[in-house]
C-alpha cells in the first residue's frame, strides 16, 4: 500500500463518510491534536518499567484512536465506529484514586518537571487540554458525543496525577510554585 495518495496536495482531505474539508478544518485540528496526544502517551509508556502502567497507557492509546475516529468522521457518516463508554472514564477515575493514595496531598501548585518522564506526562496533559478545547469548539456547532469531552477532561487529570506518581517512583522531588510577592 502506498503511503502517499497526492489527494491532499491542494490542502483538502477526506473525513470518514467522504466529505472533503480543508486541512485546517476544526475537525482535522481536533483529531490531529488527539494524535499528537497519543504520540506523547506513547513516549511516556515506552519509558515506564511497570507492566501494569504500560498496559493502562496502551488502553488509553486505544481509547484515543476511538476518539480520533469519531472526530475524523463527517457528522452525517453512516459508518459504525467503536464508542467511548462511561466505563472508560471510570477506569481513569479508578487509576487516579489508586495513584493518589500514595501521593502527598497538594497544598500548592507545582511546576511541571522533575525528570524527563514526568515532564512528558505534563506535556501530554497540556496537549490533552488543547484537544479538549478543540472538541468543545466542535460541539458548539455539531453533534458530538459528550463522553469524548468528559474522557479528555478526566484524562488530563489522570496525566497530572501520573506525572506526580512517576516523579515519586523515580525518587524525584516536586517543585512547588511560590508566587512572587507584590
Amino acid at each position: 500500500m502506498k503511503i502517499y495518495t497526492k489527494k491532499g496536495d491542494e490542502g483538502l482531505t477526506s473525513l470518514i463518510g467522504g466529505d472533503r474539508v480543508s486541512k485546517n478544518h476544526l475537525r482535522i485540528e481536533a483529531y490531529g491534536t488527539v494524535d499528537e496526544l497519543n504520540s506523547f502517551v506513547g513516549v511516556v509508556r515506552d519509558q515506564l518499567k511497570s507492566e501494569a502502567d504500560r498496559n493502562l497507557l496502551k488502553e488509553i492509546q486505544d481509547d484515543l484512536f476511538v476518539i480520533g475516529s469519531h472526530l475524523a468522521s463527517s457528522p452525517n457518516s453512516k459508518m459504525k465506529l467503536p464508542d467511548i463508554a462511561e466505563d472508560d472514564i471510570l477506569k481513569l477515575e479508578y487509576a487516579i484514586d489508586r495513584m493518589n493514595e500514595s501521593l502527598e496531598d497538594l497544598k500548592s501548585f507545582i511546576l511541571p518537571g522533575g525528570n524527563p518522564i514526568s515532564s512528558f506526562c505534563h506535556v501530554a496533559r497540556c496537549v490533552c487540554r488543547r484537544a479538549e478545547r478543540r472538541v468543545v469548539e466542535i460541539s458548539q456547532t455539531e453533534k458530538t458525543d459528550p463522553l469524548i469531552i468528559k474522557y479528555l477532561n478526566r484524562l488530563s487529570d489522570f496525566l497530572f496525577v501520573l506525572a506526580r506518581k512517576i516523579l515519586k517512583d523515580f525518587n524525584g522531588e516536586e517543585t512547588k510554585w511560590t508566587p512572587r510577592q507584590p
